[in-house]
């Protein structure tokens, strides 16, 4: 372990044994003859005790020298050694979020007891969720993308240095082999596009990389802006010279935080160098600049670039924010399986950090009436590569209204399941400010909740829970005001 946080353990341990003996820090002072400014140190964990030290406090406290040197906590400090134990805070850069590991510690040795009880909840609500390692790197990193707005300067400076220095021409959509010819001419890759069709096991990976050899195996399924964006994750790990990285796309496993945060930084330089901003405000101006909005219009832009929906509605969460103030908004990633009613909310951003739905209503079920659910609808019936459509979703559960552009394409790696991408902006002064189309009469307008079991809305034909947590709280509501009366009553 660290050396700090044996400090830090062996300080919980002292301050508990003392408060549990009901001495101060003044009285142990006096029993020990070690002073207390010295022992207020060790119980920080600031300092720790030469082994001599060590004998006088076991004496004086009557515990035995090895339990009080023990890494072993009892039960309510237990969550915290285990977080110390399991190095967290150093796989976690707490720097990202302004914060100091030493804040931290501080923190932890000040009020163990709160800190414990946090922990445990922590926990506990991470147990009932299913929330494992890797979904707590996964919302580390969208925390550190919500704290930016989800735009990173250093990425888009680098991807302008890259093209500068390759004579990549930004005006232009950017094809595969181009990239490739920079991987294999200046990194050394050797590229293999028959292997992994000879393992059925890889069916779901798109590529994965051998770093001895500077072999990259590519599915044979995957077309071209695939191909693109994996090639540009490759020249970004490169080019960052980034070594704590990933091998596989998609990801089978984490192994910690860093490789969590270069996926990210990796995806992004990705996303900036086959979607280049400038060309992509340019894109957005005039269609915001339309009074009435026209389905072919988005899909234009979409056509504009060698890039997925996916990546572009993930670009469009870069620029929205910073080119047009735009910061109030949500990204979603839905999945289907067709002939079934299970829609999979697998991936979420939420800029402003106000926007409803949250992936964490996983046993509730979502509602029916979001542009999300209904291109994926759209799409297992048509059988099409790609359906688009437009929604302004009002929830008047919270009061807020949102523009939401919805994509579903098919799932290339599994048969008669689709996926849609989703960016809902919140319509508000500045959204009018830049948006032309804003209020235009051809955008369908819906009513829309998060949950059915949270829906307040009445008589909905698309139901499929009966809204019972609305329900419970309404009926406690009553049970309430009750009470309040009789208190009143009999008060008099």
């Amino acid at each position: 372990m660290e050396q700090d946080y044996i400090k830090l353990i062996f300080g919980l341990k002292l301050k508990q044994i003392r408060t549990d003996k009901e001495l101060s820090l003044f009285g142990l002072s006096k029993l020990s003859g070690l002073s207390k400014s010295y022992l207020n140190e060790i119980e920080k964990g600031k300092k720790y005790p030469k082994p001599d030290k060590i004998a006088l406090l076991s004496k004086h406290l009557e515990v035995p020298y090895d339990e009080l040197v023990s890494l072993k906590l009892d039960k309510n400090l237990a969550p915290i050694g285990e977080i110390l134990q399991s190095k967290i805070l150093k796989e976690i850069p707490l720097e990202l979020f302004g914060i100091q590991e030493s804040t931290m510690i501080d923190i932890i040795s000040n009020a163990p007891t709160k800190v414990t009880a946090f922990i445990s909840t922590i926990i506990e609500i991470a147990k009932n969720y299913n929330f494992s390692k890797e979904s707590f790197y996964l919302a580390s990193v969208r925390s550190f993308q919500e704290a930016n707005n989800n735009y990173i300067d250093t990425m888009e400076e680098a991807v302008l240095a890259f093209a500068k220095t390759y004579q990549v021409d930004l005006t232009q959509p950017l094809k595969s082999k181009e990239l490739e010819d920079i991987l294999v001419e200046e990194y050394s890759y050797k590229i293999n596009n028959t292997e992994l069709a000879s393992h059925t096991e890889l069916d779901n990976l798109r590529s994965v990389f051998i770093p001895k050899s500077k072999t990259l195996l590519l599915a044979k399924h995957i077309d071209d802006a695939q191909r693109t964006f994996i090639y540009a994750k490759e020249i970004a790990y490169n080019y960052l010279k980034i070594s704590e990285r990933l091998y596989t796309f998609s990801w089978i496993k984490f192994e910690n935080f860093d490789q969590v945060l270069n996926n990210f930084y990796a995806s992004y330089f990705a996303g900036a160098l086959i979607i280049p901003r400038t060309r992509l405000v340019d894109d957005l101006k005039l269609l915001f600049s339309k009074k009435s909005f026209k389905a072919k219009d988005f899909e234009r832009i979409i056509k504009n670039y060698n890039a997925s929906p996916e990546s572009i509605y993930q670009r469009l969460t870069n620029i929205l924010p910073k080119d047009f103030n735009l910061k109030s908004l949500f990204f979603l990633r839905f999945s289907h399986q067709k002939g079934t009613n299970d829609f999979k909310l697998n991936k979420e951003l939420h800029l402003s950090k106000q926007q409803s739905p949250h992936a964490n209503e996983t046993d509730e079920h979502y509602c029916r009436r979001w542009v999300s659910m209904k291109v994926l609808k759209s799409i297992s019936a048509s059988n099409k590569d790609h359906e688009f459509d437009i929604q302004i979703s009002n929830y008047p559960n919270e009061e807020k209204t949102y523009l939401v552009m919805s994509s579903a394409t098919t799932d290339p790696f599994v048969a008669n399941r689709y996926r849609s991408v989703s960016i809902g902006i919140q319509i508000n002064n500045q959204f009018k400010r830049k948006v032309s189309f804003a209020e235009s009469k051809s955008i369908p307008k819906a009513e829309v909740g998060v949950t059915c079991e949270r829906c307040v809305i009445k008589n909905c034909d698309v139901r499929q829970a009966e809204p019972n947590v609305i329900t419970s709280k309404l009926m406690d509501e009553k049970i309430a005001n009750v009470v309040d009366q009789l208190q009143e009553k009999y008060s008099q």
